[in-house]
């Protein structure tokens, strides 16, 4: 019996206009640059302080650490996940989310391996019974790749289909393009089609078994 997925934790809905829009931009811009610098997810009084925000004013805005990194998040990646590709087939939109995001990894590297490094220190401390913030959940990357699976419907079998689901899951993410870039040393070109090699090795492992 399979285990329930956790939901993954949603980003706070920014406001639209006026003061809290800009304090709400002010606090998230200022989070992504301390990131770009320091390499880690700051706390939000760090981030209150750098922005000369009040620490009440920006807990309202993002009351956990979860909360923020689940922001600069939706900022680092907002844009692949407005897909408009209902036109392709499933190895086309498979192929075309992986290529939307791989620039935005490179251009937002440090924020993504941040996020990654709290949900690390999060498990740590959560074992350990010393977690004293709500945990940061990553999965949107199921929901992305759902939507990108969904021509395949007709050609794998449910059991198929999800296995296919889940290995891409793997694929797609920061984790392997930290293990490529800092293992292998490669560029950004070699590594691209190392992913891309492994993401239709998946696929036709998958059309192979079909239905069965």
């Amino acid at each position: 019996m399979s285990r329930p997925k956790l939901k993954p934790t949603e980003a706070p809905p920014p406001p639209t206009s006026g003061v809290r829009a800009s304090t709400f931009k002010l606090l998230l811009d200022t989070a992504m640059d301390m990131i770009q610098q320091d390499g880690h997810v700051p706390s939000i009084a760090e981030v209150a302080v750098r922005s000369k925000v009040s620490r009440a004013t920006a807990y309202r805005y993002f009351p956990s650490r979860s909360a923020l990194v689940t922001s600069v998040v939706d900022a680092s990646l907002g844009p692949v996940r407005q897909v408009s590709d209902d036109d392709l087939g499933g190895r086309e939109r498979v192929h075309g989310v992986f290529k939307k995001t791989f620039p935005r990894f490179r251009k937002f590297e440090p924020q993504l391996r941040a996020a990654v490094q709290l949900a690390l220190e999060q498990w740590a401390l959560q074992r350990a019974g010393l977690l004293e913030e709500e945990p940061y959940r990553r999965g949107h990357r199921v929901n992305i790749l759902a939507h990108a699976l969904e021509p395949m419907k007709k050609q794998l079998s449910p059991a198929v289909r999800e296995r296919l689901h889940r290995g891409l899951s793997v694929l797609y993410g920061i984790e392997s393009y930290a293990i490529l870039r800092d293992m292998w040393n490669l560029g950004d070109r070699e590594l691209e089609k190392t992913v891309m090699w492994m993401v239709d090795a998946l696929i036709d492992a998958s059309l192979r078994e079909g239905k069965r």
